[in-house]
């Protein structure tokens, strides 16, 4: 038993990462909202949306592991340079935004329990610990750490059991779509899709798939296209056990929520520290800690793949070298954009930037980018030049374009909401 729970742990990887550091603060604070003013009305969207980011993420894998380069590489080599340049300025700029927000919510979170410490030192420690172990823990270290910090998203299913759902409400609002069409309806169902399916986590994914591949000796593109083949099938129980672990997490603070704070008329919540918060009198201690440990764990986990995921943008665009399992001498430009893109985050806070205006802006970028990042996708997991016998079948090909469709609708209706 034990061997085998070994064997599964060491097949897990890059998706288990990427579907945790989907579940980031800011994706925390949104979840929470959804339960805290609908209740259990919109569960339906986590098993829904597990669909949709499990067939995309696997594309996005599937692409790496045929082509043996990354997402932004491909698009550079098969499509216009000026569509990489506009989608790849728009991510990296959302992801600063997002770094900066998840910073401000950390350290917001720390100050809980450190009230008589100033916001800007836990902001200025979290910042240094993740950009000392980004640039000087190697990778293989590194992706290791980040395995088990996603295991932190356990902390929500924890909180669920504890709390005795109304089970019967729980199981038709998982399985049976509710939906009006108003202006609160349309825009939280636009906020989760934005906040899960999101344009860093396509580069992200391919980018992680190249180093797991360069981790076994793999080194050069030929040796990965050979190869890399032969791990789709291991890939596609990691990408979706990723998702799986995503979504469920997703599920389970909706449902906290639900069960506590909308229950007790608390409808309105615009942080993760106030979702803990308000948890506490209703839920207990024990729920309040293990909400909050998520909160820190999730945050760790999601700068990183943030700042990495806008460094593989701009080093494959521009053919810089590039990849976490290259020291930071040897790869300048890549490490130098991680960097940056913490400290930027980083200085938000200190001018005053309201971290929620800060998800705001991050969410019209992501709207913009999502919809063009997965046209890119689809039309690489669906060429047969590009992808041979592994290309797309029907099924995946039309859950992608009606995941494109949604995701277009997201757009339009998240510019609506700013403008």
């Amino acid at each position: 038993m034990l061997k085998k729970i070994k064997n599964i742990w060491q097949m897990l990887g890059p998706g288990v990462t990427t579907g945790a550091a989907d579940d980031d603060p800011s994706g925390i604070a949104t979840y929470s909202q959804t339960g805290a003013q609908f209740g259990f009305k919109f569960l339906w969207l986590a098993p829904y949306s597990l669909v949709l980011m499990g067939v995309v993420q696997e594309m996005c894998a599937r692409i790496a592991l045929v082509t043996g380069r990354g997402l932004a590489e491909n698009i550079r080599i098969h499509f216009s340079k000026k569509w990489l340049y506009f989608c790849g300025t728009f991510v990296i700029l959302a992801n600063t935004l997002n770094i900066g927000a998840d910073l401000g919510a950390m350290a917001d979170v720390i100050q809980m329990f450190w009230t008589s410490v100033p916001f800007w030192i836990p902001l200025v420690l979290i910042a240094a610990i993740t950009l000392l172990l980004e640039v000087f823990v190697s990778y293989d270290e590194y992706a290791k750490y980040l395995k088990w910090l996603a295991m932190t998203l356990l902390a929500y299913i924890f909180t669920g059991i504890i709390l005795h759902f109304d089970l019967k409400t729980i199981l038709h609002d998982t399985f049976v779509p509710s939906f009006g069409f108003t202006q609160g309806d349309i825009l939280i169902v636009a906020a989760i899709l934005g906040t899960t399916i999101s344009p860093y986590l396509f580069f992200w994914q391919t980018s992680q798939e190249i180093e797991d591949e360069i981790n076994k000796g793999k080194v050069s593109v030929e040796l990965r296209v050979a190869e890399g083949p032969k791990a789709i099938k291991q890939m596609q129980y990691d990408v979706w056990g990723g998702m799986f672990l995503s979504n469920i997490v997703m599920f389970f603070i909706i449902a906290v929520c639900a069960s506590t704070l909308y229950k007790s008329g608390i409808h309105d919540i615009t942080s993760a520290r106030q979702a803990a918060e308000a948890l506490r009198p209703l839920a207990g201690d024990l729920s309040y800690f293990l909400f909050t440990l998520g909160i820190l764990g999730t945050g760790f986990l999601a700068i990183p793949v943030l700042a990495a995921s806008s460094a593989y943008i701009f080093s494959e665009t521009f053919d810089y070298k590039e990849g976490l399992y290259r020291k930071a001498k040897d790869a300048k430009a890549f490490y130098l954009v991680i960097v940056l893109s913490v400290l930027f985050g980083l200085l938000f806070n200190f001018f005053g930037i309201n971290p929620i205006k800060a998800l705001v802006y991050t969410s019209v970028a992501n709207a913009l980018v999502a919809p063009i990042g997965l046209v890119f996708i689809l039309l690489l997991a669906g060429n047969k030049r590009i992808m041979g016998e592994h290309r797309n079948g029907k099924l995946g090909g039309f859950i992608g374009w009606l995941t494109t469709i949604l995701m277009i609708v997201v757009a339009a209706v998240t510019l609506w909401q700013i403008f």
